[in-house]
């Protein structure tokens, strides 16, 4: 249906997943099966259900993949909002996270309104 890597907000969240990789390397080991794969399956996850959807033969399907997508952006800003809680991430790095995760769910907003027209 659409060509998913022409889409800004695919492109967005595929580099968004690149910094959160980078941002919980420094998590504790013992969180490796835990948090930090949390973390890294549901930013993995935004930019996956985006291409899915994409790739979807209606403009609902694809609607309804973005929603998914968004759920978990939202799930993702629950992880790190714990992360920060728990002292993983610092207040600088999860501040500039948190404002990446909400361009994209604008973006994603955007993109649903603009199908449901």
């Amino acid at each position: 249906m659409n060509n998913y890597k022409e889409l800004r907000v695919w492109q967005s969240s595929v580099d968004f997943a690149v910094d959160i990789y980078k941002s919980t390397e420094n998590l504790p080991a013992d969180e490796r099966f835990g948090l930090t794969s949390q973390i890294r399956r549901s930013v993995v996850s935004i930019s996956s259900n985006i291409a899915e959807g994409a790739g979807r033969n209606t403009s609902g399907e694809f609607n309804q993949f973005l929603g998914i997508a968004y759920g978990s952006s939202c799930e993702l800003e629950t992880q790190l909002i714990i992360a920060n809680r728990l002292q993983f991430l610092n207040n600088e790095s999860f501040g500039q996270l948190e404002l990446e995760i909400d361009k994209i769910q604008k973006m994603i907003y955007n993109l649903k309104k603009s199908i449901n027209r």
